[in-house]
């Protein structure tokens, strides 16, 4: 593995590097019996090593020089062709980050990314809204779910969407190596099967929350509410919701909020600070859940009342708007989670057009995020080692690569 260190002392450095091996020795100890021998094994470690060091571009040929290789052949070997199964390992994974920052107050969390493409060839890409460059864009689309626990938050579970056009030519399908099982699902139903996935698996959690995309499907939140789980989902101005024996247009409400009952709230820590709003909780319906209460949760922009968000929202009763506002924030952790795995493990510098490849090499990054995730979450309860270091740098990212030393 190659270190960069930072300038601390002797001690610190050899406790990083402790906690480092550790940690990776840990990781593929679990996930070392989804692979059918020895070799697969090592080959394993040595990508999610290749992932985590610090070469500019995580492909083939860079993390075979950064490991001695003479040639990328075996890393491609490994991703192409290598016999084992991506969601066992995925599975292994979850498992892992369940019993490192597992809480019963977790926060499942859904949201997509694009991967940018060149051709036609890779599965499933197409020329596609893409918010990773905020316009359609000739690109892959990837779905993911994120587990957020006051220990820290990593990514948990994938899928490539593939759009109708593939699913209409099963021929392009089999050519990229698409199942003929596979069928055409849209982003909202693949974010649904692995929140139950990770329910079915014990991932403990309270809340779900997600942008509009996935708050304007009903089957969601249905489903949430049939397992009494709270949701803050995001809402288009086209949804409705019921208020007496009414359905509203969440736009109309919108255009006529009330002056008063609004209350000042962050939504937790930004890169510039706190992210305050202001916010307000409009009853709608209760369910037929005893001990449950529904609302529409309005956030204002401070800088621009013109700028509004709405949630609707699932809740015990007696919780405080305070709590909802905190739940609308965690949003923010699957865009966070996005930026590091792709900037620090090499989320989206694969170089494989199959849809097996994409599934291989995005689920070794997620296990390289999730060990960072689980060292950071050690580091931070290190009292000692987090006295080390700079005070802007305690508790986050910068501090956090500082202290791994990648």
């Amino acid at each position: 593995m190659i270190y960069s260190p930072r300038e601390v002392s002797g001690m610190d450095i050899e406790r990083i590097k402790e906690t480092l091996t550790a940690g990776v020795s840990q990781l593929t100890e679990r996930i070392k019996g989804c692979y059918r021998n020895r070799c697969g094994q090592e080959q394993a470690e040595k990508y999610i090593c290749g992932l985590l060091s610090p070469i500019e571009r995580k492909n083939g040929w860079q993390m075979a020089e950064a490991r001695g290789d003479s040639t990328p052949y075996a890393i491609q070997q490994f991703i192409y062709r290598g016999n084992w199964d991506a969601d066992e390992v995925m599975r292994c994974q979850r498992e892992y980050v369940k019993e490192e920052i597992g809480t019963e107050d977790g926060v499942y969390v859904a949201d997509d990314t694009g991967f940018l493409k060149k051709g036609k060839k890779s599965a499933g890409v197409a020329r596609q809204y893409s918010g990773t460059a905020g316009r359609i864009e000739n690109c892959q689309i990837g779905v993911f779910l994120t587990y957020a626990t006051p220990k820290g938050f990593t990514i948990i579970d994938r899928e490539l969407y593939l759009p109708k056009e593939w699913m209409d030519d099963r021929e392009r399908c089999a050519s990229a190596g698409i199942p003929n099982e596979v069928e055409f699902k849209t982003k909202p139903q693949m974010a649904l099967e692995m929140m139950k996935a990770a329910n079915e698996a014990g991932i403990p959690f309270s809340w779900a929350t997600a942008d509009s995309a996935y708050g304007d499907c009903g089957d969601i939140s249905q489903w949430l509410e049939s397992i009494e789980k709270g949701y803050v989902l995001a809402v288009s101005g086209k949804a409705y919701v019921w208020q007496g024996f009414r359905q509203f247009k969440v736009g109309s409400i919108l255009e006529s909020l009330p002056k008063d009952g609004w209350k000042r709230i962050s939504a937790g820590t930004g890169s510039k600070g706190e992210r305050h709003y202001d916010w307000l909780m409009i009853g709608l319906n209760k369910p037929p859940l005893e001990g449950w209460c529904r609302c529409l949760l309005v956030r204002r922009s401070i800088s621009d009342p013109s700028e509004l968000r709405a949630f609707i929202c699932f809740y015990p009763e007696n919780t405080a708007v305070e709590k909802l506002a905190e739940i609308a924030g965690t949003r923010w952790t699957i865009e966070q989670s996005f930026e590091e795995a792709k900037g620090e493990v090499g989320l989206d510098h694969y170089e494989v057009r199959s849809y097996n490849g994409w599934y291989k090499h995005i689920t070794m990054a997620c296990c390289a995020h999730a060990l960072l995730t689980i060292i950071k979450s050690q580091v931070e309860a290190d009292h000692d080692f987090q006295a080390a270091l700079e005070p802007d740098d305690r508790g986050s990212m910068a501090g956090f690569k500082k202290g791994r030393g990648l």
